[in-house]
């Protein structure tokens, strides 16, 4: 673009027919001295794009007005000034109008009514409560969040697009986008919804072994989906205590809704399992809280904001707009004082359908454990939208130790492609959030350590395990 868009339209000494690169003998002059003193046309630096923006539309509305005569335009502006000609157009023409107009149609959103999925879980919070406490509505969206089962049903009714976008498990745009449990197609995760969030939990008739994992040989557990960070957590922690989760235990995929019923008739002897049914299973007194996930490894991710690369690429505009809404609307849930309004909000029946004294327990972090303690964890649960590539790739690394994927994995490349921290980074920043400057980070899991920078060694390290 020639720098004269960005020209000071009301400044009479400028010719705005001239650009960058006019070879005329004014520029020429200028351009030669802009060693010691700004070119007449060299490009005013803006702030941000908005700046730059309603600029563009000065010059475009005082261009129109003097019908793209510059003779006339700058003869004007040097007999008035260039402060009196900006009021005496502002006296007549709604400029504010006009640049607030055009920003909205630029960013208006192509499509307004949308359909998104969510699983009646505390990690959904940003998604759930983005409706009633007015996020979504913030930028142009008419969203309707529809309850789903399970996961298999979200990630179905994402691919068969009834879905224009959905609460997903962080593992699962991976997993779809490499075709690993269902066809392949590009998808995006361009923001984390919760960290921490989950536990594990066993039935009361197992607290005489809730200090020793090893003595879980032969117990059933539940897992919301195979690929689920609860999968690959709880294969991660029993591993560690010498347990093979593919010989010694049973895992079975359970919709969370269904955890509590199915641990009380005791086909579950426990389950990792997302919020609130942790602290439900408490609740009604059929399970105890064995170890918050957060204790396995702190901070880590667990559900997130997923939509097709199509949805992306199609729309923009709606797709920026709902990103926008689900990572204000993360940051927003993140302040404890925040909490106790976002429970009452996320509690009516046709979201999480529970107490609410459930949820707060969840989201506050001063819970009872079953175990006749009462707890204070601030972050059991968090929220932090930012997607790190070096979580994808750690989650990679468990696909292909567990099985899930095989051969060569492009670990850094898959990770860089689905997880889109550029997009996050760029509107955590329009919101006065500061993003990461890295997106690569090591993390201390169980006393191990692992580096992104080898994760096919890290695959390898482990003595239980298929990859």
């Amino acid at each position: 673009m020639s720098s004269k868009s960005f020209d000071n339209p009301y400044d009479g000494d400028i010719d705005l027919r001239h650009g960058r690169d006019c070879s005329c003998s004014a520029c020429g002059s200028a351009h030669a001295s802009k060693s010691t003193s700004a070119s007449p046309h060299s490009t005013p630096q803006f702030s941000s794009t908005d700046d730059a923006l309603s600029h563009m539309v000065e010059s475009a509305v005082v261009r129109s007005v003097f019908g793209h005569n510059d003779i006339s335009r700058r003869s004007f502006a040097k007999l008035l000034g260039g402060g009196t000609l900006a009021a005496a157009l502002g006296s007549v023409f709604p400029m504010e109008q006009a640049k607030a107009a055009i920003a909205e149609s630029l960013g208006k959103p192509e499509k307004s009514k949308l359909s998104v999925g969510f699983v009646p879980i505390t990690c959904a919070t940003p998604i759930i409560m983005a409706k009633p406490l007015g996020f979504y509505e913030k930028y142009g969206l008419d969203v309707d969040v529809i309850k789903t089962a399970g996961w298999a049903v979200a990630r179905d009714k994402s691919l068969n697009k009834e879905y224009d976008a959905a609460h997903m498990l962080t593992p699962m745009p991976l997993a779809i986008t490499m075709g690993a449990g269902s066809v392949a197609e590009p998808y995006l995760m361009p923001a984390v919804e919760n960290i921490n969030g989950q536990a594990i939990v066993l039935h009361t008739d197992h607290m005489d072994k809730n200090d020793d994992p090893s003595k879980w040989k032969g117990f059933k557990f539940g897992v919301p989906f195979e690929y689920s960070m609860h999968n690959f957590l709880l294969r991660y922690y029993v591993a560690e205590f010498g347990l093979d989760p593919d010989v010694d235990i049973q895992i079975r995929v359970v919709p969370p809704p269904e955890m509590v019923a199915n641990l009380r008739a005791g086909n579950l002897d426990g389950y990792l399992s997302p919020d609130p049914f942790n602290q439900r299973a408490v609740w009604e007194k059929v399970g105890f809280i064995h170890k918050l996930t957060k204790d396995i490894w702190d901070g880590h991710p667990c559900c997130a904001f997923a939509c097709s690369a199509e949805f992306a690429e199609t729309m923009p505009n709606t797709y920026g707009n709902l990103l926008k809404a689900l990572i204000d609307a993360t940051q927003y849930a993140s302040p404890a004082e925040n909490r106790a309004e976002i429970a009452e909000a996320i509690a009516p029946k046709n979201y999480l359908n529970q107490p609410v004294p459930v949820i707060s327990q969840v989201l506050t972090g001063r819970y009872a454990d079953g175990l006749g303690n009462i707890k204070d964890v601030p972050d059991r649960i968090d929220f932090d939208p930012f997607p790190w590539h070096s979580m994808g790739v750690w989650i990679l690394t468990q696909m292909k130790r567990w099985g899930y994927i095989e051969g060569d994995v492009d670990y850094k490349g898959v990770a860089e492609q689905v997880y889109n921290a550029s997009d996050c980074a760029s509107i955590m920043k329009s919101l006065g959030l500061e993003p990461p400057t890295k997106t690569y980070m090591s993390y201390e899991i169980m006393g191990k350590t692992f580096d992104p920078d080898q994760p096919e060694a890290y695959v390898k390290s482990f003595a239980i395990g298929k990859g």
